[in-house]
């Protein structure tokens, strides 16, 4: 029988950067998660952390296994994987695909990691720095447009009568909303109307506390 001889643990010398840019990959990710987690997104602190620490472990071990020939060979591959990551975190909603944003922040931070690894900290701690200073200008930005241009679908039901639903688009109309029907059904003595209306959230307010006042609608959902 062949002889097997165990083969002892040796540990490499520890480069004296890498404590460094594995505590900064820990800070940089944190950051970017704790603005994740503040605004209560799928991807959050432990995530993102996680996610820059260890794209900056692959970019590592990717420069040591690799050093005498291909040193991206594992590297390479971490933009491919994390897409699997990024994809867990959109899912359809009432109101559209929600996530796209933490996708591409899971993304981003895996190549902030990688730039720490390769020993490039300086560029990802600045691209840390605009990526904060992105999201909360945007977000104020955001909430702007969102005040002045707003689309809601509206949902209506009432008694059937001649000329029933365009009066409410009448109303719509009046309050100033840009609109358009996109269904209406008929059953018995009630017909519901449906539409997509679109204007300024003051606009969508005075709107909604007319309808809700009116006594002749049955159903009302926005």
């Amino acid at each position: 029988m062949p002889n097997f001889h165990p083969v002892k643990d040796t540990f490499m010398p520890l480069p004296e950067n890498i404590v460094e840019k594995l505590l900064l990959s820990l800070v940089v990710g944190g950051f970017i998660g704790a603005e994740r987690e503040y605004r209560s997104k799928s991807a959050g602190f432990r995530t993102l952390t996680l996610i820059c620490l260890g794209s900056a472990l692959f970019t590592i071990f990717s420069q040591w296994i690799g050093a005498d020939g291909n040193p991206d060979r594992i590297a390479s591959n971490i933009a491919t994987g994390i897409g699997f990551v990024g994809a867990g975190g959109i899912f359809k909603g009432d109101y559209g695909v929600n996530g796209i944003t933490t996708a591409a922040m899971i993304w981003v931070t895996a190549a902030m990691g990688m730039g720490i690894g390769a020993g490039y900290g300086s560029v990802s701690i600045l691209a840390c720095l605009l990526i904060l200073i992105m999201l909360f200008i945007f977000s104020r930005l955001e909430g702007w447009i969102s005040r002045i241009n707003q689309t809601r679908d509206y949902k209506i039901v009432c008694e059937f009568r001649q000329h029933s639903l365009s009066h409410y688009e009448d109303s719509f109309k009046r309050f100033h909303l840009k609109f358009k029907r996109s269904r209406e059904i008929k059953s018995e003595n009630l017909i519901t109307g449906e539409w997509v209306a679109r204007g300024a959230e003051k606009n969508h307010r005075l709107f909604a506390d007319a309808l809700l006042k009116d006594p002749e609608v049955k159903t009302f959902e926005f």
